[in-house]
């Protein structure tokens, strides 16, 4: 698996500012339904139910949130890049300006750990992370994140 099979161009975006999580969760809602035709009140709603399970913030200005949905029928996500970083609860205490959400059908399985997994590993990368906070451009963003990929798999 790699970024570029849950991961369309149209899915990536760069944020101004997000005043709270929950408003950070409606404007990847709003990603969502336009990339992948999801339902975006339902999308929020079921990043809030995971998140309530715990803070999906890995560190190092990260977040990966992500929920299992019905109606899909694979591993999609939405990338996007915060130009003014929120507080998001993460482990480390730093403040989120990265978060790649991921949405799986509810039977996905391992699919979704794979792909949870994967994107984990991707963002881990501090050389990565430099040069997505230093391209605030989607199409950009995109390139940086789906090249990465290929160097990994070579």
């Amino acid at each position: 698996m790699q970024i570029s099979n849950i991961l369309k161009q149209e899915a990536v975006r760069v944020i101004g500012a997000a005043s709270s999580k929950k408003r950070l969760f409606q404007e990847i809602a709003e990603v969502a339904n336009f990339a992948h035709r999801l339902d975006a009140q339902t999308t929020v709603e079921a990043l809030l139910d995971r998140e309530s399970l715990g803070p999906t913030g890995v560190g190092h200005g990260v977040a990966l949130p992500h929920a299992r949905l019905n109606g899909i029928d694979q591993v999609v996500g939405i990338f996007v890049l915060l130009e003014k970083p929120l507080d998001f609860g993460a482990v480390d205490r730093q403040p989120v300006d990265i978060a790649f959400a991921l949405f799986a059908p509810v039977d996905a399985g391992a699919e979704h750990l794979k792909a949870l997994a994967l994107v984990s590993r991707t963002l881990r990368e501090q050389s990565l992370c430099t040069k997505l906070r230093a391209n605030p451009d989607p199409t950009t963003l995109y390139t940086i994140l789906t090249e990465n990929q290929s160097v990994q798999a070579a």
